[in-house]
C-alpha cells in the first residue's frame, strides 16, 4: 500500500480523536461574534472556504476565507485563523507575522509540533496523530475540517459512521472509467468541491473542474457528455441530476456526510492513479510544502 492508501484509511479515527481534541481545547477557538478571517494554501485554503462558510452559516459570527497569499492586509479581524499541515509555509509564517505585528491575535492548526509555526502564531492546535508521510493531503485536510466541525458544534457520530462507509464501499459504477470529472457543491461544500477537483489534478493528473451547483448551468453544463461525471458533495439543487443525465455524463449524489463523501473523492484520485500507473506518494512537481527563496 502506498502512504496516502493507509492514511486515507486511518480518517475514522483521526476525526473521532479531532473532536475530542476540540472538545478539551474550546478556549481556543474563536468566540461567538468575532470577525476571522481564515487562512490557508492549496488544500488547507479550501478546508478554509468550508470552515468560513460553517462558522459564519451557523450564526457564529463573520468570517472570510482566503489563500495566505492574497490576505487583504489592510483589512482588520478579531482572529486570523491559519490551517497549515507542514508548519513551514512561506506565505502562511509571513501573513501571520504581519498579523501579529499589527496586533492581531492569531490561531494555527499544524500536523507538526516541530516547526516554525508554533511560535508564529498566537495559539496551536497540534492534529500530529493526523500527519501524514504522503505529499498529497487526505487525513490532515479532513481531520482539521473535523475539529473546526466539532467546535461549532456541528460534528456527529454520523459523520464518522459514514466515512467509514465511503471507505469500505465500491466507487459508483463507470466512475473510474470516466475522462473529465466536474466537483459541485453549495455553501460549505464549495470548498469541498474544490479540494475534490485538487485531489484529482494532484494524484491523478485528471481533467478536473469545480463550480458552485447553481453556476453550473452558467456554461459549465456545456462540457458534459457521454464519458464525464459531475459528482455532487452535499444536497443537490432540485432538477440538476436530470439535466445532466440529460447530456449523456454520469450523475453521483450519495447522500452521505459531505466530508465523507470527499474521502470517496480522494479513493476516486487514487484508483485512477493506479489505472494510470502513477504514484499517488510523489506526484509531480510537487512537495509536501512551499518554502519560497528570498530574492
Amino acid at each position: 500500500m502506498t502512504h496516502v492508501e493507509k492514511e486515507l484509511a486511518s480518517q475514522p479515527e483521526c476525526w473521532s480523536r479531532a473532536a475530542e481534541l476540540a472538545q478539551a481545547q474550546r478556549e481556543a477557538f474563536p468566540g461567538r461574534g468575532e470577525r476571522v478571517a481564515v487562512v490557508g494554501c492549496g488544500t488547507s485554503y479550501f478546508m478554509a472556504q468550508a470552515y468560513a462558510a460553517l462558522r459564519e452559516g451557523s450564526g457564529q459570527g463573520e468570517t472570510d476565507a482566503f489563500a495566505a497569499s492574497e490576505f487583504p492586509a489592510h483589512r482588520s479581524y478579531d482572529r486570523v485563523v491559519a490551517l497549515t499541515r507542514s508548519g513551514t509555509t512561506t506565505e502562511v509564517l509571513e501573513l501571520l507575522a504581519g498579523v501579529r505585528g499589527a496586533g492581531g491575535r492569531t490561531l494555527a492548526v499544524t500536523a507538526d509540533p516541530d516547526t516554525p509555526v508554533m511560535t508564529a502564531a498566537d495559539q496551536v492546535l497540534v492534529l500530529d496523530f493526523a500527519d501524514e508521510r504522503s505529499v498529497v493531503q487526505t487525513r490532515f485536510a479532513t481531520t482539521a475540517l473535523t475539529l473546526l466541525r466539532a467546535h461549532l458544534g456541528l460534528h456527529t457520530e454520523t459523520a464518522v459512521r459514514d466515512v467509514r462507509i465511503a471507505i469500505s464501499e465500491p466507487l459508483p459504477d463507470r466512475l473510474v472509467d470516466a475522462n473529465q470529472f466536474t466537483f459541485l457543491g453549495r455553501g460549505w461544500t464549495v470548498g469541498l468541491a474544490n479540494e475534490g477537483a485538487l485531489k484529482m489534478r494532484e494524484a491523478a493528473l485528471a481533467w478536473t473542474e469545480s463550480y458552485p451547483a447553481m453556476e453550473y448551468r452558467h456554461g459549465p453544463i456545456s462540457i458534459s457528455t457521454t464519458g464525464t461525471a459531475t459528482w455532487m458533495l452535499g444536497e443537490e439543487p432540485a432538477g440538476l441530476a436530470d439535466q445532466v443525465r440529460a447530456t449523456g455524463a454520469l450523475w453521483v449524489c450519495d447522500g452521505i456526510d459531505p466530508l465523507a463523501e470527499l474521502v470517496r473523492v480522494q479513493r476516486l484520485a487514487l484508483a485512477i492513479a493506479a489505472r494510470r500507473d502513477l504514484d499517488p506518494d510523489r506526484p509531480r512537481h510537487l512537495t509536501r510544502s512551499v518554502i519560497l527563496q528570498e530574492g
